[in-house]
């Protein structure tokens, strides 16, 4: 039986690693993985590691003579930022391992921006009942009925607030989990959008005969509701909103709610379902949203394989439209 010498051992580890990686001997790259080559060049193989690399702070690492690890950026046009291992092997030959950090660190600061949100968008109500509690509790307040009821209704909307909030963030929580889990079950159209509240408000147009999807009957009707809240939140008073649900010739079906409000300014469009974007605040809290719904509507839309948009144009409404792919009976 033949034995691998170290050239051939570590080329066989190179290969086998999906992160470049590099084998450096005495400041020669002698040996690089296809990963290490699309990052950096075909023409590092053999080549001084200071023309391989022309980054100071990975340079240091590389010729350091103990094991480094260090976040660099500007390694390379196409990536962010990226994490460098460099360990001894023997002989002063370095192993040399490049990793993309710059998703994982985006990642973080999201889920870090998430919860900072989320603990303000509490904070903000509780604040509002407790002020108001406080006041309720002064002696003074007894015998003035009529100001003593305004508070508590104050106090009873900002608990309700509190609670459609917890209710959407742990519905969201609940989609996420099970967003690689691909609905199986057969839901008709029509019988979920009758089960929405207040979509009797609306002018519902479908064809008479049954469409079906494929699909999650209860996250559907809440992607229902959540639509058809937000067009009569969003939308003019005096005008109804239009609710069309109608199948293509690809084998999707497509539902759109329109409403006929103020519109939405072009550049917020791309940022309708980031978590707690609002285009304004104020009015949306006064109008009891969360922040959250149309963000819970992505994610919907997504574990059913599906497609959303918004289109919006200033002054005349906003449309919300939703392709799934029908369902066949097997």
């Amino acid at each position: 039986m033949s034995m691998l010498n170290d050239a051939e051992w570590h080329n066989g580890i190179l290969e086998a690693l999906d992160d470049p990686a590099l084998i450096v001997d005495r400041g020669i790259v002698s040996q690089c993985n296809v990963a290490a080559r699309e990052l950096l060049g075909d023409h590092i193989a053999g080549q001084d590691v200071r023309m391989a690399i022309r980054h100071p702070d990975g340079l240091s690492a590389i010729l350091a003579t103990e094991n480094k690890r260090q976040v660099l950026s500007g390694l390379n046009a196409t990536l962010g930022r990226v994490e460098i291992s460099c360990s001894t092997l023997k002989d002063n030959i370095r192993f040399v391992i490049f990793r993309d950090v710059s998703v994982q660190e985006r990642v973080a600061r999201v889920h870090t921006d998430f919860v900072a949100n989320a603990s303000h968008e509490l904070r903000t109500p509780l604040a509002n009942i407790l002020g108001y509690v406080e006041t309720l509790s002064d002696d003074k307040m007894v015998d003035d009925g009529e100001t003593r009821d305004r508070f508590l209704g104050i106090i009873s909307r900002e608990a309700q607030r509190m609670n459609g909030l917890i209710d959407d963030l742990m519905s969201l929580s609940r989609i996420e989990a099970r967003k690689h889990d691909l609905p199986q079950t057969l839901v008709d159209l029509k019988k979920a959008i009758a089960r929405v509240d207040d979509q009797d408000r609306g002018r519902l147009s479908m064809p008479e005969q049954t469409l079906q999807v494929r699909g999650d009957e209860s996250q559907l009707v809440q992607l229902f509701q959540n639509l058809v809240s937000n067009a009569i939140r969003y939308g003019h008073e005096t005008q109804p909103i239009d609710i069309v649900i109608e199948a293509t010739s690809r084998d999707s079906v497509i539902i759109s709610v329109t409403d006929y409000g103020e519109g939405i300014a072009p550049e917020h469009l791309p940022r309708l379902t980031e978590r707690f974007f609002r285009v304004d605040d104020g009015r949306s809290r006064a109008a009891g949203g969360t922040g959250l719904g149309l963000s819970i509507v992505k994610h919907i839309v997504e574990r059913h394989r599906g497609r959303f948009d918004i289109s919006s144009k200033l002054g005349v409404g906003t449309t919300a439209s939703v392709i799934l792919p029908l369902g066949e009976p097997q």
